[in-house]
């Protein structure tokens, strides 16, 4: 059986030639560029793992990223498929495009059946279903097992009903309900997204055993934590490492060090089994010790992410965060003694947020001094408990998801105007990733003194010696993490050209850059230098000496290419060929550099928008 797996544009684009969208079909008012996060266009994980179960299935399966597609290609894509099951990922940004292609499948495709899942679904699953015909089945929660249940009633031509975690329309109109479905306890059972799929994104583990106020985890995984085994993990990062061109992952769990037995297994058995490659992780500062950061990052961690959210006690405690500001601090300053960088989630707007509350964040900021940092504006979503006590409260509704046009309904959960005034001022100043602290070579040396003959900590030490102008003590170390495996070479041959710049020697300079480009090319400091280097010799830039600015970095970073069905790149002509397998990938560009960062979407005044009737 042929099924889609489609990730939706948000809402109507017209190509470039074509006329805006009348008013509610297009961006909400107001819209610019930058108000969807910037990695709002990232398939989400899901559609891996259900695309992977249905595989195994037997099922004939392609994943398409649509959600930068001009409407009008999005309508020739689905329609060229004909596919037997179109499956959507759904979350509140993109809810609004979800049913506007759901209708337009069932006016293009005959016979086809539209499934609907993700987090949004799972708390409004019955007003979707009332608002939308054109859906035939919304899955609740955790949906791997349902969606291979109902891809199995399909192929033997019954009705899509009865299946527990699932919602559907009765003859009647009504809206039917299956039993409630048991989350999968042996995550091992699930087919793994890494045996077919090349997304530098791998999850680990469902799940938060904590509930902060803003948050939907529980929402979508039910309450507690469930991970998979270490070999299975390292098993699927093995599998994925030998395709991926650049050697980094992002382990995008909740909260991957939940269980700091588990972490610690699984740091020694990437490094027992000798895989080379680097990684990020997002999790709380109450679960890290020396003992756990030292191993993660001999194992390849190099960015660790921190849901810190407020640098007031008041506030972390009304959103139920349960960490205190000593604990952030602590965990920071034992991340910088390995010599892990750390990223700080921060926001605007939670329950009680106010001017007192705000100065307080910034004054906390500027102790606690963490590498990145970079704020985001409270968006209410359903399934919370800020919606639920919004909701108790009358100023927000279940139907505004369905009325209204805003992409997320950010808006401060009780702060005064002038309060949030003060805050959207700060904000569209400051959004985006801020960088705070930087580190010198004497704190890479210390970190170095305490991790060992680590490449990447010699390779972080060979950077910071760059900056200080001490080129053969840049070199030396940049030359050792070579010789230690350092995942990423071509960063490094990178840091060799800019050295051999700094010392006059062109022609090394450029053998390094032609070293780096067979070796490892897939970065974007070494493709932005490679260009500068190229445009600058064609200018005849060492005859009439002109400057060459180039850039030694090695942030941990992704090289951002819109290429399928990662990122909604280009498809090829014979899309719709169902052939097995995935949709092909061709074409790239950047979409994003390491320097964009989160929604640049600031607080709404609720009181301007018509929520309740």
């Amino acid at each position: 059986m042929k099924v889609a797996l489609i990730y939706p544009p948000p809402w109507k684009t017209p190509a470039p030639a074509e006329p805006p969208y009348a008013k509610g079909e297009g961006p909400p008012e107001g819209y610019r560029e930058g108000d969807l996060d910037a990695d709002f266009h990232q398939t989400p994980y899901g559609l891996f793992a259900l695309g992977a179960q249905a595989m195994r299935a037997g099922h004939d399966v392609k994943v398409i990223n649509l959600s930068s597609y001009p409407w009008s290609r999005a309508l020739e894509v689905v329609g060229a498929l004909g596919a037997d099951v179109y499956a959507m990922s759904c979350w509140t940004a993109n809810r609004r495009g979800v049913v506007m292609l759901a209708r337009a499948i069932k006016e293009r495709v005959s016979g086809a059946s539209v499934i609907v899942g993700g987090p949004h679904v799972t708390p409004l699953f019955r007003e979707l279903l009332e608002a939308c015909p054109a859906i035939d089945v919304a899955c609740i929660g955790e949906s791997d097992v349902s969606f291979v249940e109902l891809l199995a009633l399909r192929a033997q031509g019954l009705a899509l009903r009865g299946v527990a975690g699932t919602a559907w329309r009765d003859d009647d109109g009504a809206v039917g309900m299956g039993a409630p479905r048991k989350n999968v306890e042996d995550l091992d059972q699930l087919a793994s997204p890494q045996d077919h799929f090349d997304t530098h994104i791998i999850m680990t583990s469902r799940g938060c055993p904590w509930s902060c106020t803003f948050c939907g985890a529980e929402s979508s995984w039910g309450r507690g934590f469930r991970s998979n085994t270490t070999a299975y993990t390292v098993d699927a990062m093995q599998k994925v490492l030998a395709r991926l061109p650049v050697k980094m992952l992002q382990i995008k769990d909740d909260t991957f060090t939940t269980n700091k037995k588990r972490v610690l297994e699984l740091c020694r058995e990437i490094r027992r089994r000798e895989l080379s490659f680097l990684w990020s992780c997002d999790t709380r500062v109450d679960l890290l010790t020396e003992e756990l950061l030292v191993e993660m990052r001999l194992a390849g961690c190099q960015r660790l992410s921190l849901g810190v959210e407020s640098g007031s006690q008041r506030i972390l405690n009304a959103i139920d965060k349960k960490i205190t500001l000593a604990e952030i601090i602590e965990s920071t300053e034992l991340a910088k003694r390995v010599g892990i960088k750390v990223r700080y989630y921060m926001m605007l707007g939670n329950r009680g947020d106010d001017r007192e509350s705000f100065g307080e964040t910034l004054a906390f900021l500027e102790r606690a001094r963490p590498h990145e940092y970079v704020f985001s504006c409270l968006s209410i979503y359903p399934g919370t408990k800020d919606f639920r006590d919004a909701e108790a409260a009358g100023w927000l509704s279940k139907q505004a998801y369905f009325e209204g046009d805003f992409q997320e309904f950010k808006t401060p959960f009780d702060a005064s105007p002038e309060d949030t005034r003060l805050m959207n001022d700060w904000f569209a100043k400051n959004s985006g990733l801020r960088t705070m602290h930087t580190d010198g070579a004497d704190d890479f040396r210390a970190v170095l003194s305490r991790v060992g003959d680590h490449h990447a900590a010699h390779m972080d030490l060979g950077g910071a010696l760059y900056h200080e102008r001490d080129w053969a003590g840049a070199e030396r170390h940049v030359r050792r993490a070579l010789e230690l495996g350092y995942p990423c070479p071509g960063l490094a041959y990178n840091h060799l050209a800019c050295i051999a710049k700094a010392r006059g020697d062109l022609d090394a300079m450029m053998e390094h850059f032609t070293t780096a480009a067979k070796l490892d090319p897939q970065h974007w400091t070494l493709i932005k230098n490679v260009q500068s280097a190229r445009a600058w010799f064609k200018a005849e830039g060492p005859a009439r000496k002109l400057p060459l600015e180039l850039e030694v970095r090695h942030d941990f970073q992704l090289l951002e290419r819109t290429l399928q069905p990662t990122l909604p790149g280009p498809l090829p002509t014979d899309f719709a060929l169902w052939t097995g397998g995935s949709a092909a990938v061709a074409g790239e560009a950047f979409v994003k550099t390491p320097d964009v960062e989160g929604s640049q979407k600031s607080l709404m005044d609720r009181r301007k928008l018509r929520l309740l009737e």
